[in-house]
């Protein structure tokens, strides 16, 4: 691993997590968000007896506000990069913690699952990892904004309100779709979104999860009926290349007329309280 890209803060949330005794609950967010976008979840956690950690990715700023002041500092981070550094954070915990992950954050998650780091791990609508197949029209679709111009391998790419309505809000009414675009959206690095484009045709591709380490604990994978970004079809075959592979318990929970902004939505507390029972079963 390259040197620690451990930020002070993240650093003072792991001590605040090791000073409290308790399991911690680390939390990875995908691309167009923040860490913070998972506060209500990181509170639900700790009512429920956790302590909770949700580091960015490396160099993130701190606020939505900063993102589009300084949209240059999302661009070129790799899937590796960003698992390297949850992996770090994850080392300095006292207690090996449950992992929740959403969209490339559900895919970094099932990465940090395959290291034998994570105690229990809840991936929702997460990116496909190498060995999954189906790319639905949907998801192409959503991932056109980057894909479309090459260029975009070494940029950071915003959503306009149209491209986010539709891979994200698509089951949400105008007024709640706007709020979240101007909440919670950020520029994200288009290279994630290209590593995992051509992750089947690159054996050494970073998106390779170890699905086989029988170390790797239980595995929840919760799926957006609706989602346009990550399709059913896309955590179906996640389930079973996952189910088929490891010994351990591997669950799918599949959340009815929800789309990808699941975890930041109006119904995100009936996705968290599946994570949360899910979790309690195991640590």
């Amino acid at each position: 691993m390259t040197d620690s890209t451990v930020a002070a803060w993240e650093q003072a949330e792991i001590e605040r997590a090791n000073d409290s005794g308790l399991t911690p609950v680390v939390f990875v967010h995908g691309l167009w968000l923040l860490s913070s976008s998972w506060q209500r979840w990181r509170d639900l956690f700790e009512a429920n007896g956790y302590t909770t950690i949700a580091p960015g990715w490396p160099d993130d700023p701190a606020t939505v506000a900063e993102a589009f002041e300084r949209p240059q500092v999302f661009a070129h981070k790799t899937v590796q990069g960003v698992t390297d550094h949850y992996l770090d954070a994850i080392g300095r915990l006292t207690k090996k913690p449950a992992v929740v992950g959403h969209s490339f954050g559900g895919l970094i998650a099932q990465k940090i699952a395959g290291t034998g780091a994570s105690a229990a791990t809840v991936s929702i609508d997460n990116a496909p990892f190498r060995g999954v197949l189906p790319l639905p029209i949907s998801s192409l679709r959503s991932a056109f904004p980057v894909l479309g111009n090459p260029t975009n391998y070494g940029k950071a790419i915003a959503l306009n309100f149209e491209q986010f309505k539709y891979g994200w809000a698509n089951n949400l009414d105008e007024a709640e779709a706007k709020e979240l675009h101007e909440t919670f959206h950020v520029p994200a690095p288009g290279l994630p979104l290209f590593q995992a484009a051509v992750a089947n045709f690159n054996p050494l591709s970073e998106t390779r999860v170890d699905s086989k380490n029988p170390d790797r604990g239980p595995l929840l994978i919760i799926a957006g009926e609706n989602d346009h970004t990550v399709p059913l079809p896309i955590t179906e075959a996640t389930f079973k290349i996952q189910s088929k592979h490891n010994p351990g318990v591997t669950e799918i929970e599949r959340i009815p007329a929800r789309g990808h902004s699941l975890v930041i939505d109006s119904g995100w507390k009936e996705v968290a309280d599946v994570a949360v029972k899910f979790v309690q079963r195991f640590v």
